[in-house]
């Protein structure tokens, strides 16, 4: 679902259908936010304080990586409302996949086939692409699966980061750079950007696990 729909909205807010049509950020607000509430809606309630927490989350992050580090930019200067709510259906999006029964039936099947295959991907942008933001990143992204101990969600969720910066940078809704911090070669998307989502997941986490843990103290 989060594959077919979200074409929709990038699209609307491409600088292609800006330059043939009308600017229609708006709608794509409109949009990603009704998605975001009937998802919402639909999840449980982990899920749901999940991505309660990740809209702002994410924007504090979008203020991080956008605005004061300028690794990438939007179509205009204005960070687009629909980011922030973007940025939760994506994160429940792999969340999802990753606690489905086929999933958790194959989970160490598939741990073997994500670490190889993302192994892979890292090597192949960074020697082919000249992507060296990814190989760096990748290293990070690894060692904080180690962390985790292969946790697959965090894979699930890279997935769906890679599908949807594949989708937006391809329709002009965002561009990375190709020099962070004018030093660091970067394709536009680098895949290394799994990475910050990867990051994220932890610091979100933590902030859910503890907000539940005040929950339960204030019922006793």
């Amino acid at each position: 679902m989060l594959f077919v729909f979200l074409f929709l909205p990038l699209g609307i807010d491409s600088v292609y259908f800006t330059e043939h049509y009308f600017d229609g950020r708006q709608i794509t607000n409109i949009l990603v936010i009704l998605y975001f509430f009937f998802f919402f809606l639909s999840a449980d309630s982990y899920l749901r304080k999940l991505m309660f927490v990740m809209i702002f989350l994410s924007y504090l992050g979008e203020i991080i990586f956008c605005t004061l580090l300028e690794m990438y930019h939007y179509r205009t200067s204005v960070i687009p409302l629909y980011v922030t709510f973007g940025h939760a259906i994506v994160y429940a999006s792999g969340y999802v996949f990753a606690h489905t029964e086929w999933a958790v039936k194959n989970d160490n099947l598939l741990r073997k086939y994500f670490a190889s295959g993302f192994l892979i991907l890292f090597l192949s942008v960074g020697f082919f692409l000249q992507d060296i933001l990814s190989l760096i990143f990748g290293v990070f992204f690894f060692l904080l699966l180690k962390r985790k101990k292969w946790q697959n969600l965090y894979y699930f969720i890279a997935v769906c980061v890679i599908f949807i910066e594949l989708v937006g940078t391809c329709l002009q809704c965002w561009k990375w750079v190709p020099k962070i911090f004018e030093l660091i070669p970067a394709v536009n998307p680098p895949i290394g950007a799994v990475f910050i989502y990867a990051r994220g997941d932890v610091i979100l986490s933590k902030i859910v696990d503890h907000w539940k843990l005040k929950v339960i103290s204030a019922s006793y």
